[in-house]
């Protein structure tokens, strides 16, 4: 059964029309009331915001259309304040205590009473409640909650992180009370039901500093056509985490594990995410197991899921895998004979699986991914490439083809659950693609039912071309966001009709869910959601809007978790680049705006901003058909790919910015990464230069060979004169 929304396209609100919603500041002043689907957003001008902050809920009425159908809107009403600790560094000016937010969509400083500095120093990072919201007229007043550290402190950046995107890292009291009760061991009772599958030759594959191990594979041959076994057992969570128990709210509240460079906030407790739902080696577990018959062209022909209790035989990395398959008789393998057997069959079945994924026509584009390295106090060591190799993309096969399973197993019973949905490029984002394509010398004709081969097609075309990651990225980036959902609408960008989230329930609740489902529909039941009932139409229709609910809850938080392990990335590459002010870098332009060309540094892999004011003395275009910044006097351009000299000129580390100017090195200095530099590659500098020095001499040509204006007013008089010499 494939479920459809039956939401309508969303109107704009007609003027006058009053709006609620949830008020969304801009670090410009202005701001938008959120209108969740119903219509295009709200726009606040900035001096209504005076009176509001970012996150309360309000009331607004729109005053304006715009030629453009966009309605601009005047605050009414301050339904809600936000109650929630604001996070800012504190400062003393001329005598009066103010918080500057750490968050930039907050406009206002906080005015802080010297009886609520809590002790703490100017400088500090600390949290703040208000006492009194903001007026009209008046600064919104508060009092120091918590003191988070002096701006230099190591992990701050995490602590500000937690508290600025309001990421619930502290478990309760109940929750780490029902954790400490559970046993430290399997019991017997426990393994009722269960298959026995302890001897089997299971193994996890995972990173180097990965803690919790919530997938193990095996595979062996099947059939006389040269197929596949492939088994995928997954932690069974469910078995522990009940609906509406303690741990269970938590882990919706979280809805997913959080990663920041040196630090995890995990969704559930320790001792279950490292202990009891971790599949260690060498010891017992409980596993929830997609059992499938893969052919050799690559299709799962069958499949089956059943509880388990397994031992995982061993503990490998990526690094280790990938090493094995390379060498079947070097050190790695030596060490690992009596495994390579069952390497070499999962191998076998990721390739299988691979040409099925090429047959379908998945997108694979290849987008740069970094890794910071960190050192004992936090700070960046340095930025690597990410470099996936054969054991990433295995594992990652094997993950896909059960999460397959899952959806179809659900989806086949007409069971509600939640489903991984990403949908293709609106028509908008078509055009805007091509556009951009073009603007790059690719011309493409992509129709206007867009498939996913389509676009992979594109990738492979332009996999040889020195800015692949530039147009790869601007391939992913016409791609609609992925969401959980309860409407079935397939997955894009992996070209499949149905798909989910079956793999990983220690860190994402999606997949805990699916996994309760999965085990209901296996004792012959429905999982009902607490506090419902599976019967009736309309008890039916309740149930899929509870879906529909968690599914928009577990999508923000999912988002919410990425917004904030990027803000402490860019904390940490602030911090990197404040000890680099004055160096010069060879860079690509990895995007282009209005107000400047953005530029990711090359072996460093950091991106900042070379505003529109250092590109020149003159007025630069933007064409965003093009995606480019165009010199109106001398044409000069600057697109996506174009490679920079670029200079380290200012990081600001509350904002998040690091900001470059164009290198122009001085006469007999070197330059500080010359090395890095082709010497024969004139920089943007030189050749703007070298088109005024053109643009000059042109002039110098052209008045050569036309009279002056004084040499016209003097020509009669001349000839006068040789009229009188010759009489």
């Amino acid at each position: 059964m494939k479920l459809t929304s039956a939401a309508e396209t969303p109107v704009a609100p007609g003027l006058l029309q009053e709006v609620s919603g949830i008020l969304q500041g801009h670090r410009d002043g202005h701001g938008f009331v959120l209108l969740q689907g119903q219509g295009p957003d709200l726009y606040i001008p900035s001096n209504e915001m005076r009176a509001a902050l970012h996150g309360d809920e309000v009331r607004a009425r729109v005053v304006r259309i715009d030629k453009r159908g966009r309605p601009e809107g005047r605050i009414l009403e301050i339904l809600n304040r936000r109650n929630r600790p604001l996070i800012g560094r504190l400062l003393l000016e001329s005598g009066v205590w103010l918080v500057a937010p750490e968050d930039k969509r907050l406009s206002q400083d906080i005015l802080i009473p010297k009886s609520g500095t809590a002790q703490a120093r100017p400088g500090q990072v600390v949290a703040v409640e208000l006492t009194e919201p903001p007026t009209l007229y008046a600064q919104p007043v508060g009092r120091i909650t918590e003191v988070l550290g002096d701006i230099d402190d190591p992990g701050l950046e995490i602590e500000i992180a937690v508290r600025k995107y309001e990421v619930p890292h502290v478990f309760s009291a109940e929750t780490l009370a029902q954790a400490g009760k559970l046993p430290e061991k399997l019991r017997a009772t426990d393994l009722k039901g269960r298959v026995d599958l302890r001897d089997v030759a299971l193994v996890t594959i995972d990173g180097e500093d990965a803690r919790d191990f919530d997938d193990a594979v095996y595979c062996e041959p099947h059939g006389r056509k040269g197929g596949w076994r492939l088994l995928v057992a997954i932690a069974d969570v469910s078995h522990y985490v009940k609906p509406g128990e303690a741990l269970d709210g938590d882990a919706f509240e979280r809805a997913t594990s959080v990663y920041f460079p040196r630090r995890v906030i995990p969704m559930l407790p320790e001792k279950l995410s490292n202990g009891l739902c971790s599949l260690n080696p060498e010891v017992e577990r409980l596993s929830l197991v997609c059992d499938m018959i893969v052919s050799a062209e690559g299709e799962t022909e069958a499949y089956q899921f059943y509880p388990a209790v397994i031992c995982s035989h061993a503990r490998f990395t990526y690094t280790e895998v990938a090493a094995i398959l390379a060498n079947t008789r070097g050190p790695e393998a030596q060490r690992r004979d009596e495994l390579v057997p069952h390497l070499l069959h999962l191998h076998g079945v990721y390739k299988a699986l691979l040409a099925a994924r090429a047959r379908r026509g998945a997108v694979d584009f290849d987008t740069p991914e970094t890794q910071i390295i960190c050192d004992e106090n936090g700070r960046i060591e340095r930025i690597v490439p990410r470099t996936r190799n054969e054991a990433h993309r295995l594992i990652e096969e094997a993950m896909l083809a059960a999460n397959v399973c899952a959806a179809q197993f659900i989806e086949q019973a007409e069971h509600p659950a939640l489903f991984r949905v990403h949908e293709g490029p609106t028509e908008e984002k078509r055009q805007t693609l091509m556009a951009a394509l073009r603007s790059l010398g690719i011309q493409a004709n992509l129709p206007e039912k867009l498939k996913p081969a389509d676009l992979q097609s594109l990738a492979q075309a332009t996999r040889e071309r020195p800015d692949a990651p530039q147009v790869h990225m601007l391939l992913l980036r016409s791609m609609q966001q992925a969401l959980y959902t309860p409407y079935n609408n397939g997955h894009f960008g992996l070209a499949y009709a149905a798909y989910t989230h079956f793999t990983s329930p220690i860190r994402r609740y999606p997949d805990l869910l699916v996994h309760r489902v999965i085990k209901s529909l296996l004792a012959g039941k429905r999982f009902v959601l607490s506090g419902g009932t599976a019967r009736g139409r309309q008890a039916q229709a309740a149930a899929l809007g509870a879906w529909e609910q968690i599914g928009l809850h577990c999508s923000a938080n999912e988002r919410r978790a990425d917004e904030a392990s990027r803000d402490v990335e860019a904390w940490l590459k602030c911090r990197y680049m404040r000890d680099r002010l004055g160096e010069d870098y060879l860079g690509q332009v990895t995007s282009v705006a209005p107000f400047g060309v953005f530029v990711q540094l090359e072996n460093l892999f950091v991106e900042g901003l070379v505003h529109v004011t250092e590109l020149g003395g003159e007025y630069f275009r933007f064409d965003e058909a093009r995606q480019e910044l165009r010199g109106e006097r001398t044409g000069i351009r600057y697109g996506l790919g174009a490679r920079l000299h670029v200079q380290v000129s200012r990081v600001d580390l509350d904002g998040r910015r690091i900001e470059f100017r164009l290198f122009q090195q001085a006469e007999g200095k070197p330059s500080s990464k010359s090395r890095a530099r082709d010497p024969a590659e004139p920089t943007a500098v030189q050749r703007l230069k070298e088109v005024e020095q053109e643009s000059r001499a042109l002039k110098r040509a052209r008045t050569e060979r036309t009279p002056s204006a004084e040499g016209r007013k003097a020509a009669p008089g001349a000839r006068k004169a040789a009229r009188k010499s010759r009489r």
